[in-house]
């Protein structure tokens, strides 16, 4: 069977960081997800998570992350790419594509300027090189209302914010159930993500970006910006661009060819 699912752990220090893996193909994709890792990690979901992957585990085996168990307050996302890189070795990992989706983009692009040596291609998807003014005010807001424990209106914000209006007809049904749905047991996590963001700035670090690049945006993005995915292209050399048309934030799971887009590139 081509799924090999397994639940992983790697340790860092006196934490570890969680992973699931999927796949058999000798090539490696590793995925950075975006900030809700800070309210549900991918802990023991490797059978939940791999059925978008099936049309490529012959060839790939695929590696989804979360960031480290333990994170201290004031951990940069510079620092989650140093910890990044070093459970990447410690998993014999030196030769990876990586795409990082939206937070996990911005991970992504500080592991390939950093660390070039285990990124062989990258993939970086509605994320941004820098805490633009969008971007502060969404995330400001989301950790006002994870402070205040209102999780159904940090869901419906998200929602609100990340899908298109054809999605959202039929999405919006389910928002009675937000309330309960996905409740972390405490915000922590959640919070020192979010504030990582605030902080974040990859600006003067792009050009040092030399293996192949994809940059992948949503042309109606409400929470980075289509301008961040513009930004990023221009200041990686040979990097390529693709915008998404009449889709936002959550262009990677709306677009049917979204994971066909990114293994054909991966394929070249």
């Amino acid at each position: 069977m081509i799924w090999n699912a397994k639940n992983g752990s790697v340790p860092l220090g006196s934490t570890a960081m969680s992973y699931v893996s999927f796949g058999r193909g000798s090539n490696v994709l590793v995925i950075l997800p975006g900030l809700s890792d800070g309210l549900a990690t991918v802990k023991g979901k490797a059978l939940l998570l791999l059925r978008p992957y099936l049309p490529f585990l012959d060839r790939y085996t695929v590696y989804m992350f979360s960031r480290k168990d333990d994170m201290p307050d004031g951990y940069s996302i510079s620092g989650m790419a140093d910890d990044q890189a070093e459970a990447m070795r410690a998993l014999g990992l030196k030769d990876a594509c990586v795409l990082g989706v939206s937070q996990g983009g911005m991970v992504a692009q500080c592991l390939a300027a950093q660390h070039p040596l285990p990124v062989r291609k990258l993939v970086i998807a509605v994320s941004a090189p820098e805490a633009n003014e969008t971007i502060r005010e969404n995330v400001a807001g989301w950790i006002a209302l994870a402070e205040a424990g209102d999780h159904r209106s940090l869901m419906v914000d998200t929602a609100e914010k990340s899908y298109s209006e054809k999605y959202l007809k039929r999405y919006r049904k389910l928002y009675p159930l937000l309330g309960h749905l996905g409740r972390p047991a405490s915000y922590r996590r959640f919070l020192i993500n979010a504030r990582a963001i605030l902080a974040f700035s990859a600006v003067e670090q792009l050009p040092e970006i030399s293996c192949p690049t994809l940059i992948i945006g949503g042309a109606e993005d409400r929470i980075v910006g289509v301008g961040a995915s513009h930004t990023i292209h221009e200041r990686i050399a040979g990097s390529r661009l693709f915008i998404y048309p009449g889709l936002g934030h959550a262009a990677y799971e709306e677009a049917g060819d979204f994971n066909d887009r990114v293994f054909s590139f991966l394929d070249e």
